[in-house]
């Protein structure tokens, strides 16, 4: 079988964090762009971005401004971000504004406008700031401008690529507007997005072509901060990279739970803890790091519910010491609570962590305090985002503890799992529950799912002790235990071994 050499073109990297795996690798080299979207979602930001990445002292970036707005406004608010530095302008970065080209409607004067500033400064990364509104006379029917417009374009694009210069154009269009004939010129085309729901605004970004090579589908979160534009991809498919399954168990630090789990969770695992408020599932969660940072494991916690300051405390309160373990770099404890976060915003954080420290325990505390804290948008889907989350993780072989928050007992006695949407993807269920018994409020803990083998059957009593939660006794004389309201069992006979007065 005979094996084609093939041509690999150079990429050139965005400068723009989670943008290029989603682009295939980064920006093909010499390749004509398109960057779409409607007003404000960060189009000019995006390039600029770019530009200030790739652009040197032999082969300069040039941004040309046209009738959007004036150069010295732009350069005001974009040298905000930190990638903006002002000692590049005139250096490496070139700034041209042709309004008055544009305004006097000639299309070809434009462009030899273009090409001879690219030529004189020997630009290889052009950008063009917004191309639609070039050439447009209010004297010229629509369909005429868009006829010159389209022709603009394509000798535009053929000239600047003989020229060896990668080009980005910049024009606001709205969804509907993807057949027009520039997006079938374009190499490359980046569609920018705002999405508001409620009160909530999320930016997305959705890369529509790149020619020769494949890239990241569907749409991504996109932020702007002071740093710039940060893509947070969806998550990729895991499979090709999953590790083998470990023998491991690891220990929970919950004495007698690690018992009902027949020797502790298996490594790997995705496990959940559901209870009511109050019934400890906290207190089991620190314990299961502290454990990990004992048997020499490194751990991130994600919170949810309370500031950092305030987790550390409660930890030490309960005799764990977090910020030791933080200061050795064992530990990471990360905040992540706005009211518009995406799942895709939490999984990079993780992920990074993860990486940062060399993680192979995750704590997310808790899976309710999670789902309020993300953008509307982000609620709708909340089950297929947790399964790419969960699935990402466990599949570099992290082990993922999730806390859950469940309310009392339902009809005929059922517990309600508010959140049993998602419990079909863990690995493991642990619940707690709050009982009445002899006078008193009690809790019990049970193991009722556990794929990696045999598991305990048992309801047991625990209590949280000033050290954490110790496992007691087994309630196996009573029955109706999930009601909240046990009953004693009754033998029906001296020779019935399985029924205990």
């Amino acid at each position: 079988m005979t094996t084609r050499n093939k041509r690999v073109f150079r990429r050139l990297s965005t400068g723009v964090r989670g943008l290029d795996p989603v682009l295939g690798g980064g920006i093909p080299d010499l390749s004509f762009n398109v960057i779409a979207g409607e007003p404000g979602s960060g189009k000019t930001t995006l390039a600029l971005q770019m530009l200030f990445a790739n652009s040197t002292p032999e082969r300069p970036g040039v941004l040309f401004t046209v009738l959007g707005e004036p150069t010295l406004k732009m350069v005001r608010y974009q040298q905000q971000f930190d990638f903006f530095d002002p000692s590049r302008i005139g250096v490496d970065v070139h700034l041209f504004n042709l309004s008055g080209e544009a305004a006097s409607g000639n299309l070809d004067l434009v462009r030899e406008r273009i090409m001879a500033d690219v030529a004189r400064v020997n630009a290889g990364i052009v950008v063009v700031d917004s191309f639609r509104t070039i050439g447009h006379r209010p004297d010229t029917s629509e369909a005429l401008h868009a006829s010159a417009l389209d022709e603009f374009v394509q000798r535009l694009g053929l000239e600047l690529t003989s020229y060896d210069a990668t080009t980005f154009l910049i024009a606001e269009y709205s969804p509907h507007d993807q057949r027009h004939p520039v997006f079938t010129v374009a190499d490359g085309i980046i569609w920018l997005s705002q999405v508001a729901d409620r009160n909530s605004v999320v930016r997305k970004l959705q890369v529509i072509k790149v020619r020769g090579q494949g890239f990241m589908p569907g749409f991504h979160t996109l932020r702007i901060s002071d740093s710039g534009i940060e893509v947070f991809p969806r998550i990729p498919e895991q499979q090709a990279d999953r590790k083998p399954a470990s023998p491991r168990r690891l220990g929970t630090g919950v004495p007698g739970l690690d018992d009902m789990l027949g020797g502790g969770i298996p490594a790997g695992d995705a496990v959940m803890i559901a209870g009511p408020t109050g019934s400890g599932k906290t207190t089991f969660a620190t314990q299961f790091v502290a454990e990990g940072i004992r048997a020499g494991d490194s751990v991130v916690v994600a919170v949810f519910e309370e500031y950092p300051e305030r987790y550390i405390e409660h930890a030490r309160a309960r005799g764990v010491d977090f910020q030791s373990m933080i200061a050795a770099d064992r530990l990471k404890v990360i905040y992540l609570r706005p009211l518009d976060l995406s799942v895709d915003e939490t999984l990079a954080e993780i992920l990074h962590s993860v990486s940062d420290i060399g993680a192979s325990r995750v704590v997310i505390d808790s899976m309710s305090g999670f789902e309020i804290a993300l953008a509307p948008t982000f609620r709708e889907d909340f089950r297929e985002s947790l399964y790419r989350l969960v699935g990402a993780l466990t599949a570099v072989g992290v082990t993922v503890l999730m806390t859950n928050e469940v309310a009392g007992a339902g009809p005929a006695g059922a517990m309600n799992f508010a959140g049993e949407r998602v419990y079909f993807l863990t690995d493991d269920i642990i619940i707690q529950r709050h009982i009445e018994l002899e006078g008193q409020l009690r809790t019990v803990v049970a193991v009722i799912k556990m794929r990696g083998g045999s598991r305990s059957h048992d309801f047991r009593e625990y209590t949280i002790t000033s050290d954490g939660a110790v496992i007691g006794d087994t309630l196996q004389q009573y029955q109706n235990i999930l009601t909240g309201f046990p009953e004693l069992r009754i033998a029906k006979s001296a020779e019935d071994p399985d029924v205990r007065a």
